[in-house]
């Protein structure tokens, strides 16, 4: 029998290696490598060709959101399973609308975990029973949210990657060494951040990007 290859991409060790356990122990799933945050869980895309990934949300670097949208942008088949804390309805549409598969909360059963990766690896959408219902009333409403915050949606992927760094408290220097441009453009992101979100400081960027989910304050 062929096992399902999964790349696991959560930036807690301690919950990273408890899936990882949880995994093993199944004899039609291999996981194959894990990541500490997007940018990494990318490359290890790149590198090991899973068939699905387990990504957070809330990631430092690269957020697992993010983290999908570009991978599904370079690999489009492959099959992207959102495992977060996070259940509300914002969170959910936009990873859905990035090209997640699937979307299951952490505080689920390990069976449900299972289910989810077998059947998103099959082709099917998979959400977790808790919100699922909400979800479909959610959309029969007509209230998807695809105006909610659409400034955010003008933004382009390097611009979020730019945006999450500043929020995270890198300075421009850091941030072109990370992304391997200049400083001079690292500026011009920023400028274009800026206008198209209508905010004046690198405060207002920070509490913006904490309201949408793009990086967490830890408790």
């Amino acid at each position: 029998m062929k096992k399902i290859k999964v790349i696991i991409a959560d930036d807690h060790t301690i919950v990273r290696k408890g899936l990882c356990s949880l995994l093993d122990g199944e004899n039609d799933i291999d996981v194959i490598g894990e990541a500490e945050n997007g940018r990494e869980a990318i490359k290890q895309v790149e590198k090991l060709m899973p068939d699905v990934v387990l990504l957070d949300i809330s990631m430092p670097g690269l957020n697992g959101l993010e983290a999908t949208r570009q991978l599904k942008k370079k690999f489009p088949k492959l099959r992207i399973l959102i495992l977060t804390m996070h259940d509300n309805d914002e969170y959910i549409f936009e990873t859905l609308r990035a090209g997640a598969s699937g979307y299951l909360v952490k505080r689920s059963a390990p069976n449900e975990l299972i289910s989810a990766i077998k059947a998103v690896c099959r082709g099917e959408s998979f959400l977790s029973p808790s919100i699922s219902k909400r979800v479909i009333e959610t959309y029969v409403r007509g209230a998807s949210r695809e105006d909610g915050d659409q400034a955010y949606g003008k933004l382009t992927d390097r611009e979020r990657e730019v945006l999450q760094l500043i929020a995270e408290g890198k300075l421009n220097r850091k941030i072109a060494e990370l992304l391997h441009i200049s400083v001079k453009t690292v500026e011009s992101h920023r400028a274009h951040i800026v206008e198209k979100l209508n905010i004046r400081n690198t405060a207002e960027l920070t509490q913006y990007a904490i309201r949408k989910g793009i990086i967490r304050i830890e408790s």
